[in-house]
């Protein structure tokens, strides 16, 4: 005879329902090394890459179309622990405006700068200061797009996994290799490793069309706000520009990543 299924959470004051929710806080995600998916493809690419996965809250009535169901047949294989919540708790745990039934407490992968390995062609995307989720996210559908071999966070403020990045990616944050390390880190790794280095500034003297972007190549691009540090100058490094022909002064750094990425496929062949 098969197990009674497991009793339906329906307590908004559960522990593990505020243990989830504190994650959306990035010091609880640091402090434990948790983060949250929310959404079903998201979590299916996540299952792709083996993340692991130490919880899941599944409301059976938001269950809807072929990802939800393969994702949540990919955890039962793997033995995930599954939480049947109420529509109520759900929805104090999941966030944004696609709800699809599925929220799981993952282990955010490892960043460390010297764990990537390059191709002596890699294309590498850096981001230097780019803070919001929705940015972020958009640059890393692009980088695995136009198929970016790495993408590099060069300061503090750029959280990989924040819940919100993870979401606005749709989950390519699992298909890319990751790092994180202060700006001066990452320029030294990268000189060290041979990678050369191109700057996006909106005072380039340099069209992004003039500029030489195959082989082993870093593509830095700044916060709107602030574009890049002053460690992003040097002899080896050069600055371009797109060109704007209108009254605004610069592109959203994700509209812009996308520009300098295609073109580097584009010359690549």
């Amino acid at each position: 005879m098969p197990s009674p299924a497991p009793p339906r959470l329906t307590s908004l004051t559960n522990p593990r329902v505020a243990a989830a929710v504190a994650l959306r806080d990035r010091r609880d995600r640091e402090r434990t090394g948790l983060t949250l998916i929310d959404g079903a493809r998201e979590l299916r690419r996540a299952l792709d890459r083996d993340v692991q996965v130490s919880e899941v809250f599944v409301c059976e009535p938001l269950l809807a179309g072929p990802d939800a169901r393969a994702a949540l047949d990919a955890l039962r294989d793997r033995g995930a622990t599954l939480i049947s919540t109420s529509e109520a708790v759900f929805a104090k745990v999941a966030f944004g405006e696609r709800a699809e039934g599925l929220v799981a407490v993952a282990r955010i992968p490892s960043t460390a700068l010297d764990s990537l390995t390059l191709a002596d062609d890699a294309l590498v995307v850096v981001l230097e200061g780019v803070e919001k989720p929705g940015n972020l996210g958009a640059v890393l559908r692009s980088a695995d797009g136009a198929g970016a071999d790495a993408v590099i966070a060069a300061s503090s403020g750029t959280d990989l996994f924040n819940p919100n990045t993870i979401r606005a990616s749709a989950g390519t944050v699992f298909a890319l290799p990751l790092a994180a390390a202060p700006t001066s880190d990452v320029v030294t790794w990268l000189r060290e490793h041979d990678v050369r280095i191109v700057a996006a500034r909106v005072d380039a003297a340099v069209l992004y069309t003039e500029t030489d972007l195959t082989g082993r190549l870093a593509i830095a691009l700044g916060a709107e706000a602030d574009g890049l540090s002053d460690a992003w100058t040097g002899d080896d490094i050069v600055s371009v520009r797109l060109p704007m022909l209108g009254v605004a002064d610069s592109l959203n750094v994700s509209v812009s990543a996308a520009v300098l990425l295609y073109e580097s496929r584009r010359q690549r062949g």
